[in-house]
């Protein structure tokens, strides 16, 4: 494994910025110093460029096994380490569902073959698999994955038995999709019943509604508190919901952990008129109100990390009607990019987007050894230029989806190295290696 010199690299790390050098060898940061001198078998001036430790992205549909039309473990993971993506954990509603440990081993074999970025895979939770569940390795599996709300896939757990033994007998973390059925379906037939199958897509919010989400969330925290279980609720879509969750526990501390994705940061629902479907994620994206009380709470630690919920579909499945368009969109690609323009316009710092899109990460599911930038962890780093504008186009886009709801964006900032597990895998516009990412642990 080469050895890399990074010289004059501004580091962003652990609520602080300072210029350093950087030494990686052997897949892991060997030293952090104001100037070493050493030889090397790639040197890296970064002289002007900001480094942070690479994202750790806790949410991903990557669509393999199943739906590889969509998109596959190997090009949406490279899609993710040209967006400073070096690490993410992929959700079980492929096909077929991941609701056994041999389907479960079977996604981390094509990773070990396929995947440029680190990676791990939730064990998925159905209203009859507990004892399938309850055999997950808490050491080498990022989490158990509950559809509290059915989104895509067909994995509802809607049995309160179910949910209370999932709750009461979960060996590790639980991580929910949180919204209502039955108040969808009641807000579905409404909306039928006015206008038969030619609702607008801008009534998306209003089926999946505020009222929808906060039931399903809050149920979810009375039962982790009932049973002391480690939840993490995911893609947080109102401002009302932010109020379940406490901001005074220190991190490592809480029981309770919640999730804000980059679409719910950046859209609103107001974006429904020009974007359409290609917006159309579950839950929906709402308010400016919500969309603001959402960031609120990022900052002020209601909100604990900051994922993507990368879910593609083809351009062709998006184009059809309302009723029968797929919800989710790609999104690993452009979400560091898109978190450097909310730092442009003020909204964010530096320091916190690698506290809520990496160390907290890496601090909530326990991460051994990666998301912060220390002597002896594993070097997963990104460079980046924060003045160097580019233009989202199709020639730039990497899904195999080919679209992304950001195309036609111009963002200030480019990511100009990732350093995935010690390796350079992407370097000014290039791949530079197929090496595969590798499998993370936990220490629990």
């Amino acid at each position: 494994m080469a050895s890399i010199l990074i010289k004059s690299a501004t580091i962003v790390n652990e609520n602080k910025q300072f210029v350093a050098d950087l030494l990686v060898k052997d897949g892991f940061i060997e030293r952090i110093d104001p100037s070493i001198n050493v030889n090397a078998d790639k040197v890296i001036n970064a002289e002007g460029l900001h480094l942070l430790p690479g994202l750790i992205d806790d949410q991903v549909h990557f669509r393999e096994p199943g739906l590889t039309h969509k998109g596959d473990i190997h090009s949406e993971s490279r899609a993710a380490v040209a967006g400073g993506i070096t690490s993410f954990m992929e959700m079980p509603n492929t096909v077929p569902n991941t609701l056994t440990q041999e389907l479960l081993q079977e996604k981390y074999d094509i990773a070990a073959r396929n995947s440029l970025a680190n990676y791990s895979f939730y064990m998925g939770a159905s209203n009859d698999n507990l004892d399938e569940v309850l055999c997950t390795d808490t050491a080498n599996v990022c989490g158990i994955k509950v559809f509290m709300g059915s989104s895509t896939g067909n994995m509802l757990v809607d049995n309160p038995d179910t949910l209370e033994h999932l709750f009461a007998q979960a060996p590790m973390l639980i991580a929910t999709h949180c919204e209502d059925e039955a108040t969808i379906r009641s807000n579905l037939n409404h909306y039928k019943q006015l206008l038969g199958e030619n609702i607008p897509v801008r009534l998306h919010p209003k089926i999946r509604s505020e009222e929808a989400c906060y039931l399903s969330s809050s149920m979810a925290v009375a039962l982790a508190k009932k049973h002391n279980t480690r939840l993490h609720i995911l893609h947080i879509s109102t401002e009302k919901e932010t109020h379940l969750f406490d901001n005074t526990t220190p991190l490592k501390d809480k029981r309770v952990t919640a999730e804000a994705c980059i679409h719910h940061l950046w859209f609103s629902d107001k974006d429904y008129e020009t974007k359409g479907n290609l917006i159309k994620w579950n839950p929906a994206i709402k308010t400016e109100h919500d969309r603001d009380g959402i960031l609120k709470a990022v900052l002020d630690g209601h909100i604990d990390v900051i994922a993507t919920d990368h879910a593609p579909h083809t351009i062709e499945e998006k184009a059809q009607p309302y009723l029968q368009a797929p919800s989710g969109g790609p999104l690993v690609q452009h979400a560091l990019p898109a978190l450097l323009e909310m730092y442009h316009q003020g909204k964010i710092t530096l320091e916190q987007i690698a506290e809520k899109a990496v160390h907290n990460v890496a601090t909530c599911f326990q991460v051994e050894k990666r998301g912060y930038i220390r002597e002896g962890y594993w070097a997963d780093l990104v460079l980046v230029s924060l003045n160097n504008p580019w233009t989202v186009n199709k020639n730039n886009i990497l899904y195999k989806c080919q679209w992304s709801p950001f195309e036609g964006t111009t963002f200030q900032s480019q990511i100009a190295h990732t350093i995935v597990s010690g390796n350079l895998a992407w370097s000014d516009g290039k791949f530079t290696t197929d090496v595969a990412g590798r499998r993370m642990s936990f220490e629990r």
